[in-house]
């Protein structure tokens, strides 16, 4: 499974949170490895269970992306928006967007906005339309829409929309690959919803009721400059093992399996702590009695932006060290 040709396919599929139909469709289709069972819940989360008689092991990487939905339309023609998950009015300035049907626009700022105290309230979208009419032969209130740009290859690295979660869902596709031999009861999960507020990992890992999770997501770089140590791991640094983020505080114990692991394959690995920001592991670590549960992050940089960067070695490391994880003996829950 070629990364950038995955990426552009997957990057194809429109799947803002809440639709994601398109892409859970590519991904069930496409899903590499032995699959014994195939299942999307009532959210829209896809299941793919691999059966084992050992303990259940549930992996998690959202689907959805951000996106915006348009809130009014004015006499001009022009589209206001309000957001569906992390938009911050800077990084989306004249940034090209595509709505479901095949509409495109841009982000433009209000002529008399204050470009210092920017917010999502003084931007609009340009769909070229000529009068409010005409927009709303186009577009109506509620349609929605996602950033259309480009992914492309410089060097060891990839620039495109939508790593976050993209990039981590070619991760855990690249893990099933390799995943031979295991006992244990394996579930990959293609969450809906973690963009709005880690929505649709309740429901699966209530459902599934695992003895041990691990979230793959992208995790903010802290090697750009005037990072202020943000996020703590670096581009070409390797899988980033987590221990805490404002969802989750990482079990000890899988810290310590998941470095062990990396140690004994020869994966890199960073540690992996960030001070803004959760992912599936929230929800997943307080479902039912609780879960043993792990991130296993891609550093990547300029995240929620129409164009983020990450290294391909790390995704491909990422995956080693799921496939890694799987492939374990696992104690059963006590």
């Amino acid at each position: 499974m070629e990364l950038l040709k995955t990426l552009q396919e997957l990057n194809a599929c429109f799947g803002p949170s809440g639709e994601e139909k398109e892409i859970r469709e590519c991904i069930r289709r496409i899903a590499p490895g032995r699959i014994d069972e195939v299942r999307v819940d009532a959210l829209g989360n896809l299941i793919l269970r691999r059966k084992g008689s050992g303990p259940k092991v549930l992996f998690a990487a959202h689907m959805d992306s951000i996106g915006l939905i348009v809130t009014h339309i004015e006499k001009e023609g022009f589209l206001r928006f309000g957001n569906i998950g992390g938009l911050v009015a800077e990084n989306i300035l004249h940034a090209t967007v595509r709505f479901k049907n095949g509409v495109r626009g841009t982000i433009v700022p209000d002529q008399s906005a204050d470009r210092t105290k920017l917010s999502l309230n003084d931007l609009y979208v340009d769909i070229g339309a000529e009068s409010e009419q005409q927009a709303s032969s186009l577009i109506r209130i509620g349609d929605t829409a996602v950033y259309d740009a480009p992914a492309n290859l410089a060097g060891g690295r990839i620039i495109s929309p939508y790593l976050d979660n993209r990039i981590s869902c070619i991760a855990l596709l690249w893990a099933m690959e390799q995943i031979g031999e295991s006992a244990n009861d394996l579930y990959f999960v293609f969450t809906v919803q973690e963009e709005p507020g880690l929505r649709g990992a309740k429901p699966a890992a209530f459902e599934i009721d695992p003895d041990y999770g691990i979230v793959c997501d992208v995790t903010p770089a802290g090697d750009q400059p005037g990072s202020k140590h943000y996020g703590s791991s670096s581009l070409g640094g390797g899988a980033a093992v987590k221990v805490m983020d404002t969802s989750v505080i990482c079990h000890p114990d899988m810290v310590d399996r998941l470095r062990a692991l990396a140690e004994a394959g020869s994966i890199p690995y960073q540690n992996d702590v960030i001070v803004r920001g959760g992912t599936d592991a929230g929800p997943i670590h307080t479902t039912r009695g609780g879960v043993q549960t792990g991130g296993i992050s891609v550093p990547c940089r300029y995240i929620h932006t129409p164009q983020e960067i990450a290294d391909a070695e790390d995704v491909a490391r990422c995956a080693s060290l799921m496939a890694a994880f799987a492939m374990s003996r696992l104690p059963a829950r006590s």
